[in-house]
């Protein structure tokens, strides 16, 4: 588990945290997703993870097409395993927030209280109903600062650089990432992983922090089944292909040992 930041620890002390990415196939039944979930919550615990991250839509794919609200039963059983095996945990689905639905992604602490969520900004392929989020937000937990963003989102380098501008040190993305076939000639699948790497790998070094970005695994072709835990200068950890669980140890005095190698001054 990773150090705790306390108001009492010296700057030199080290602030490290293990980052856990279940990469979970998913099923057409709700029920099973949230028992997987349950599942990789327990597994990422038993590793000694500080926070596990789930893909986008993680719960529902097919049995329904209403929002959720956070008072329905999954989310509680959802909670209470992260209560049982105290770790902080992210779930994304579309969600009901004062009579309007967005697809938003919460964050529960190691007593399993929802302490904020997200609303995905940039949609694309979302349900027609869905509202698009207005705000980033930077969550303090007892291992560092977090941040939030969903699936298309990675493309917008603005967005992240408003994020690391509230001081963020890791930014979390769960996604259902697909390709075109429209945009390549061919090895469409193979291209846009490229692609996505690189996007991912971008975003981490631009700003430097850390990225962890989250894929499921589906029966669609078009899926690219990849999920990976970046940091500013490589690839610390990643999947790609099949059901897994992925963890890695990271480093938070990295990010100000960055700033000063490269000279950066945030702007306020």
């Amino acid at each position: 588990m990773g150090k705790r930041i306390n108001s009492n620890n010296k700057k030199n002390v080290a602030r490290k945290a293990i980052i856990a990415l279940a990469q979970i196939r998913y099923s057409t039944k709700s029920r099973e997703n949230v028992d997987k979930v349950k599942h990789y919550i327990r597994l990422a615990a038993s590793k000694g993870a500080d926070i596990v991250c789930f893909p986008e839509a993680c719960i529902s794919i097919k049995d329904r097409t209403d929002p959720f609200k956070l008072t329905h039963p999954f989310v509680k059983e959802i909670q209470e395993e992260c209560k049982k095996n105290s770790i902080w945990c992210i779930i994304s689905d579309d969600f009901m927030f004062k009579g309007k639905t967005f697809s938003a992604a919460l964050l529960f602490n190691r007593k399993g209280e929802e302490v904020g969520h997200y609303s995905k900004i940039n949609l694309s392929g979302d349900n027609s109903l869905v509202e698009a989020g207005k705000n980033t937000r930077v969550f303090k937990t007892d291992f560092g600062k977090i941040s939030i963003v969903i699936c298309w989102d990675l493309i917008l380098p603005e967005l992240f650089k408003r994020i690391k501008k509230k001081g963020a040190e890791i930014v979390f993305c769960p996604t259902q990432w697909h390709y075109e076939e429209d945009a390549y000639r061919k090895k469409y699948k193979y291209r846009d992983l490229r692609l996505l790497k690189s996007l991912v790998t971008a975003r981490a070094f631009e700003n430097l922090y850390f990225v962890a970005l989250c894929n499921p695994v589906t029966d669609r072709k078009d899926l690219i089944s990849y999920s990976a835990i970046v940091s500013p200068h490589k690839i610390l950890k990643q999947i790609k292909g099949k059901e897994g669980l992925i963890t890695s140890q990271i480093n938070f005095n990295d990010i100000p040992r960055l700033h000063r190698l490269y000279k950066v001054k945030l702007r306020k």
